[in-house]
């Protein structure tokens, strides 16, 4: 009986697999994996064992990606294939070896590419290889990747929707590089509704409405960050409405962004929200802890940090969207370079405490909101929970009021330990790091947070 090749089996496998996951995903939670040993049951099915690097690593893959793996395993064998998971190093590193393209795999800008790039206003970092995609906004990637092989034909418009830092504006940006890289005569605007508001009172002003028409109207692709801001400005409206019908009639493409559908935009006329919605509209929700994860890796590696995959645990765990993960690690790269140290679980927890967006917070909650955000959140009272009781049902909400205090109101130890009952700083010190390790392993700490986050 001829030896199958395990290497080579896996291989394929994940070649497979590849292209029915983002690269950010597939590199985040498939590369590291393995087949560590493959054997007959019977002479009808097989039994694989497949490798993980951690715990974490095997719980995710063989929570979401069983089935497609599996799946993949059975066709390469042509035999229904049983898995089993296992934490094992891959000591002949199988990934690595069969030459599978990385994450970031660098590719020469050419000046020429680069100079249009900042003339359509658009980063070159904004790329479909290194946007993070999970089921929270897997609809939205998808569509922006298939405008950007076919501008013009494939979802116009495109209306993309959702919260603060989520991803609406990369997505966006990324079918510019990908338009300008395939073709350097590409005439594509990128704007937000303030600056089309403002280049629109501008050409009004100064009878220059002509330039302003050449300008938006003869191109090939118009993205507007936040179109929401020209509603209710009447003159704006009757603008943006031929602007939309010239480009669309002429075959580009455009793209909208909003922080809500268009039939949730008050005062948008109906001709534009009609035009709005015969596209596709899109929205995506905040990030889950898995693509947090990813995203974390995703920025650490443009920043040039190492890191491991407990912090990247921490950090996801402790941080709710892609900005405060950016503003987490802009922080930590600067400890690190100042402190010349490296990167370490007390290092980030040192980091968490200072707080994201502190200055913002503070402006929304007070000690005293946080303290009854937590009593209801729990169902306990306040008398209990700053008290001196110490079972877990009491103890932990406790815990993670310090660590809310400590790293949203960045108060100072001595003053978290005396809005929490007196206590002293060693038992808060204690009580933040206990949350922050528990907000990066336990899901239902990091839920909690969350929803308490989202009361003030």
């Amino acid at each position: 009986m001829k030896k199958i090749d395990k290497k080579s089996v896996w291989y394929d496998v994940l070649e497979s697999v590849r292209v029915s996951v983002s690269p950010a995903i597939f590199q985040t939670w498939l590369t590291n994996t393995h087949l560590a040993s493959l054997r007959k049951l019977d002479k009808k099915r097989y039994l694989a064992e497949i490798g993980c690097q951690t715990p974490y690593v095997k719980t995710t893959v063989e929570k979401r990606y069983f089935g497609i793996l599996q799946d993949a395993l059975m066709r390469q064998l042509e035999m229904p294939c049983d898995l089993t998971f296992v934490v094992q190093q891959n000591k002949e590193e199988l990934i690595k070896n069969s030459q599978l393209a990385p994450l970031f795999e660098e590719r020469d800008i050419s000046e020429e590419v680069q100079r249009k790039l900042a003339k359509a206003k658009i980063r070159p970092g904004f790329t479909f290889e290194n946007f993070a995609v999970s089921g929270s906004n897997q609809m939205a990637w998808a569509a922006a990747e298939a405008i950007s092989k076919e501008p013009g034909r494939a979802y116009n418009p495109l209306f993309i929707w959702g919260g603060v830092g989520v991803g609406k504006t990369h997505l966006m940006l990324a079918v510019g590089v990908n338009m300008l890289k395939k073709n350097l005569d590409s005439r594509i605007v990128v704007c937000t509704g303030e600056e089309f508001t403002n280049d629109i009172v501008e050409g009004i002003r100064n009878k220059s409405t002509q330039v302003f028409r050449d300008k938006y109207r003869k191109l090939n692709a118009l993205f507007v960050d936040d179109i929401q801001f020209i509603a209710g400005k009447d003159a704006v409206q009757e603008e943006f409405f031929h602007t939309f019908n010239a480009v669309t009639n002429a075959g580009g493409q455009i793209i909208l962004t909003s922080d809500r559908p268009p039939g949730e935009i008050s005062k948008l006329e109906d001709r534009l929200r009609s035009r709005f919605e015969a596209g596709l509209i899109v929205d995506i929700a905040p990030p889950d802890f898995e693509l947090r994860c990813a995203i974390t890796q995703i920025k650490a590696k443009e920043k040039g940090i190492e890191l491991e995959t407990e912090h990247v645990h921490m950090i996801a765990g402790n941080a709710e969207s892609a900005r405060k993960i950016e503003g987490l690690l802009v922080r930590l790269a600067s400890e690190v370079k100042l402190k010349n140290a490296q990167v370490s679980e007390d290092l980030i927890t040192n980091v968490l405490g200072k707080g994201v967006d502190s200055e913002e917070r503070k402006t929304k909650a007070t000690p005293d909101k946080m303290i009854e955000a937590v009593c209801t959140h729990y169902s306990i009272g306040k008398r209990a929970l700053l008290g001196k009781a110490r079972s877990k049902s009491i103890s932990t909400p406790r815990q993670i009021l310090m660590y809310l205090l400590r790293t949203e109101l960045n108060l100072p130890l001595e003053e978290v330990g005396r809005l929490t009952g007196g206590r002293d700083h060693s038992t808060v010190i204690h009580g933040v790091d206990k949350v922050t390790r528990l907000a990066s392993n336990d899901v239902n700490v990091r839920e909690d947070i969350l929803r308490i986050k989202g009361t003030f």
